[in-house]
């Protein structure tokens, strides 16, 4: 069953009444800091579990969609069936202008959704570190604050993946690593793609602990850094993107002859 959680204010996030959908996949791996930044702004969420059987929610029926990370592959459908009809939903959320997070896997989905190919890197790439922001993601209005026209182009994050994708078609080009060069990207201006973790606090690392690596820790100052940015990070693209749009007004003149609605495109 999805655990529905109202944001702190008790307000819906867009004035329709409904929520944001959270989909996780695995028990350890939870939206962490991503909690703050929904309740922050008041916006109620439901975590989906497809893992346990969750069913995903129906088109049209949430304020913005966070696609968590998990263990699990793009490609491994046998083994995750849900893996085809979240993209699909991913697709869908794009395309009607919802607010769209993805991160690590949840990062690898969209980019599939969109188009891209997703496949194995020449590592793993694990434990706390950077990414180099692009000249477009310096000015980026979520992560391009972290910048701030000083000579330090880095981001602090948490990185754990092996798989990489391509950068979809139109799509722009944000952070980078030496090792996988495609780190994050922005679809238009509400669908966000970020290979790595900025959502990690104290509680969400422990978790993280057992499953990590030999030799990996998440602690100490850079684990606080990762926090005090992710925590900005976060709440910018909550409150930018999680921004409802105006609603064009619709006067009988511009009805035009019935539509059977646009086509969900899928990975």
């Amino acid at each position: 069953m999805a655990a529905d959680r109202p944001g702190d204010s008790g307000t819906p996030d867009d004035g329709s009444g409904r929520p944001w959908a959270v989909v996780q996949h695995v028990d350890h791996e939870g939206p962490g800091l991503i909690v703050g930044a929904l309740d922050e702004a008041g916006h109620r969420f439901e975590v989906v579990r497809p893992d346990r059987g969750d069913a995903l929610p129906d088109r049209g029926s949430i304020a913005g969609l966070v696609v968590m990370g998990g263990p699990m592959g793009v490609h491994d459908v046998d083994a995750h069936p849900w893996l085809a009809p979240e993209r699909a939903l991913i697709a869908a959320a794009v395309e009607d202008g919802v607010p769209v997070l993805g991160v690590c896997l949840g990062a690898q989905q969209l980019a599939a959704a969109l188009g891209a190919d997703v496949t194995t890197g020449p590592s793993a790439e694990v434990g706390l570190g950077h990414v180099e922001l692009t000249a477009a993601g310096r000015r980026d209005p979520v992560l391009g604050p972290e910048y701030g026209g000083l000579a330090e182009t880095t981001l602090p994050c948490v990185h754990w993946h092996e798989d990489t994708f391509t950068i979809p078609d139109g799509a722009v080009h944000l952070a980078a690593t030496r090792i996988f060069p495609h780190q994050a990207f922005r679809w238009g201006d509400r669908a966000y793609g970020l290979q790595f973790h900025v959502e990690v606090d104290g509680t969400l690392a422990e978790a993280w602990c057992p499953y990590l690596p030999v030799g990996v820790a998440l602690d100490g100052p850079r684990l606080a850094q990762v926090e005090t940015v992710g925590r900005r990070l976060l709440r910018r693209f909550v409150e930018r993107c999680g921004t409802p749009r105006p609603v064009p007004v619709v006067t009988a003149g511009d009805i035009g002859p019935a539509s059977s609605g646009s086509e969900v495109r899928r990975a």
